[in-house]
Order: structure tokens, then sequence, then C-alpha cells
């Protein structure tokens, strides 16, 4: 939405609790009231929580309503599965690294062509022109700008080591078993996630801060790191929380290795349990 200010873009949010995902339903609702809305933009997973949207039956919804649909794959892009078939969309945006397992540095934008050709001077500024960037390579095989070369080089490696790896299906199956792991490790140390499974992308944990006394998070952070072992802070509005990942050149092992790290750190904290505070 910041962007959205800043550019000068007229918008409508559609706001959910941090623990549920969007409800085609609701975005019907939405799109019925306003009939000024154009695109809609939707997240396919949501790493502040590590939420798997239903991103089909949003598209599908959107697509019913003869509207445009751009979707954030940035968190999953690469290995949770995705169809245009079944899930039109005018426009997927990702990035080299995350599920790629290639550098930071470069995004890219897979759009439908009859929707590129119309953005033609959309766009607010330069850096954002694609049918701009999209003429020049046509034209000419070349950035308008000077490339990062090393993040290029790196993605194509990647991608290498993706296809290798077996696509899409192998990167997800590696992902959900470390995400099993660390869940179950986690749970048998008393901490709770905040999704419920069945919510649950294989991408990010967020689990609730423990309500032991002793349990300070930058204590627990810093002893991981030293460790190590670097987690994230949690990012909720709800709750107190902190978020370990899935993703990267990671497999089992790594996961166990963390787990050892949680329980040492847990030890040396006096940390009894890392059970959260009980909700009714």
């Amino acid at each position: 939405t910041r962007m959205c200010d800043i550019m000068g873009r007229a918008y409508v949010t559609l706001e959910m609790p941090e623990d549920e995902p969007p409800v085609p339903e609701d975005v019907a609702r939405v799109l019925n009231a306003d009939t000024g809305i154009t695109h809609v933009i939707a997240v396919h997973c949501e790493p502040t929580s590590g939420i798997l949207n239903p991103i089909r039956e949003l598209a599908q919804t959107v697509a019913a309503h003869d509207r445009a649909l751009i979707i954030d794959s940035m968190s999953a892009f690469g290995a949770l599965p995705f169809s245009l078939a079944d899930s039109p969309a005018d426009a997927i945006v990702a990035s080299a690294n995350k599920c790629l397992e290639g550098v930071p540095g470069m995004s890219f934008a897979i759009i439908r062509e009859q929707a590129l050709e119309q953005a033609e001077g959309n766009a607010p500024v330069l850096c954002f022109d694609l049918h701009d960037q999209w003429r020049a390579m046509e034209a000419n095989g070349q950035w308008r700008f000077t490339p990062p070369t090393h993040v290029i080089a790196a993605l194509d490696a990647a991608l290498a080591q993706h296809e290798a790896e077996g696509g899409i299906a192998g990167r997800q199956a590696r992902y959900r078993r470390n995400c099993t792991v660390l869940i179950e490790g986690m749970t048998e140390m008393g901490f709770q996630p905040y999704l419920s499974a069945n919510l649950q992308a294989p991408i990010i944990i967020t689990f609730l801060t423990p309500s032991d006394p002793n349990f300070v998070f930058d204590r627990f952070y810093n002893l991981l790191r030293d460790r190590g072992i670097v987690i994230y802070p949690g990012k909720l509005t709800q709750a107190n929380s902190f978020r370990m990942g899935c993703i990267g050149a990671l497999d089992e092992s790594h996961m166990r290795r963390a787990l050892d790290a949680v329980r040492a750190v847990m030890g040396e904290m006096e940390v009894s349990s890392g059970a959260p505070e009980a909700t009714l």
C-alpha cells in the first residue's frame, strides 16, 4: 500500500487476520462493490506468518469477475506448484533467490503478452517500465542498464541445480521434510506454531514466543547465532513470535542441527518449556 501511495495509485485493501487466508467469496464481494477496481494483487505465500494462500481459488474468482490478477510469488516460485491453466493471471512476480536458491539482486516477471502491450505508458518511473524493458530486449537482447552479471550467472547455476533435484516436485519435497522435522522437534520442546497445519507452507514457520519469564528473544537470537544458527524476529501484529526458515540449500540434517542448538540455548537460558501463554 505504501508503494501505491507514493505512486499515486488508488486502491482498496481486503484485510484478514494473520492466521487466516483470504476468502474468495470476500474477494468477490469487494469486486462486485467497486467496479473501478481493474487489478487484484495476491500473495502466494505470505512470509510474515508463513501462510499458504488459496491462489487457485483466488485466481478463478478474479477471472470470473473479468479483472486482472498479479501474483506475488516471491516466497513460493520454484517450490510450490502453480499452473496458469487453472490459476489465470496477467503476471507473476518472483525473485532469483528464495526457493530458486540463487542470490538476491534480481527479480523477474512472467507477464501475459497482451497485458504487457496494454501497459505501455503506465509506469510512473522508468525503472518500473517493464514494457520499455521488454521492447528493448526484443530489439537487441540487452538490458536497458548494466545488468547484475554475477546474479544472472548464479541464477543460471541455481536453475540447473533445481532441474537436477527434480524441479518443483523435488524441491517442494525437501522443503516439506525440513518443515516437518522442524515443527516436530520444536513442538517436542513445547513451542507452538502460529498456524494450523493445513495453512502452513513449507517455506517459513512462525512460532509463538514462550511464556517462560527466562525467555528473552534477543538473548535467544544471539546465543543461536553464536552457534551458527540465524533465525528471524517475528512480524505479527497479533502475537509475539519468531520465525525459522525451511528453504535454501538446507536438508533435514540442518534442521536437526538447528533443533540441537535450540535445546542447548534453552538449557543455557534455563527455559523449561517453549510453550506460549495459554489462550482462551
